[in-house]
């Protein structure tokens, strides 16, 4: 499934398991933390409309000088911009400097519905050039099913909220079984770092508890995306490819999962 910390989400397409996420981060503070993660190594960055900072995104990324080839770039289209989906993936490039995204995609159910025909629209965008893959955000695995009965297209990637703390077994396997990519955002802000078992798995290897929750995405291959705007913050949440959790490590971390990342 995953070849050198990227997962294959359409022919040629790969996608890093580890990437930036910038919710809630604007202005030049967001500007600054995509050009240092840049720097570090980073080569995924994830955004969207509805952050309102695609185009300091597109700014940083200009002045990083790393070739646009080498940088996976996501953004979302908000729900209350259905029926508009050219207009919205248009001016989502426009402000972020892009001919294309990587990935694109719808950032909730909207109205909570499946919406086959907003998918449809995304594959259009896909078909002409506009994006590389498209997928979907917050969907359950109902909306998966009834995009793929309406069009024959299951979507790759669906991002959802993920962490130790919400693992669920199943869910995990379904949307294996569905050759879907899970993508988890929040992995920090929904886990208690401060649980002992993590704590004493931080502790054994010499890493912080950021570090082994991240660790832990790896480990499952699912992609994550912690999302910070300082320095210090970005350089730990990368630095976790110089420890390996073993099984038993992954196991114990599983267990504190819920299952009750939504109804």
């Amino acid at each position: 499934m995953t070849s050198d910390w990227n997962v294959e989400i359409a022919p040629g397409v790969h996608m890093p398991l580890l990437g930036l996420g910038t919710w809630q981060a604007r202005g030049e503070a967001v500007e600054r933390a995509v050009g240092y993660a840049l720097e570090l190594g980073y080569r995924h960055v994830d955004t969207a409309l509805m952050y309102g900072n695609e185009r300091e995104v597109g700014r940083a990324l200009s002045a990083s000088g790393v070739a646009r080839g080498e940088v996976f770039v996501t953004t979302k289209l908000w729900p209350d911009r259905a029926g508009r989906e050219r207009e919205t993936i248009e001016e989502s490039l426009a402000a972020l400097g892009l001919e294309s995204v990587d990935l694109w995609l719808i950032h909730w159910p909207p109205g909570g519905r499946a919406r086959a025909d907003v998918w449809e629209r995304l594959l259009e965008a896909q078909a002409d050039g506009l994006a590389r893959a498209v997928g979907v955000s917050n969907y359950t695995i109902a909306q998966l099913d009834e995009l793929e009965r309406a069009t024959g297209r299951m979507p790759p990637v669906n991002q959802i909220e993920w962490s130790p703390a919400l693992y669920d077994a199943q869910e995990l396997r379904a949307h294996r079984e569905r050759g879907v990519t899970l993508e988890g955002y929040s992995p920090l802000r929904t886990t208690n770092l401060r649980d002992r078992r993590l704590v004493a798995i931080a502790e054994s290897h010499g890493v912080t508890a950021a570090q082994v929750v991240i660790r832990w995405h790896l480990e499952h291959e699912v992609v994550v995306i912690p999302k910070s705007t300082h320095p210090e913050r970005i350089a730990e949440n990368w630095d976790v490819f110089g420890f390996e959790l073993s099984g038993d490590e992954v196991a114990e971390l599983d267990d504190l999962g819920s299952g009750a990342r939504r109804d």
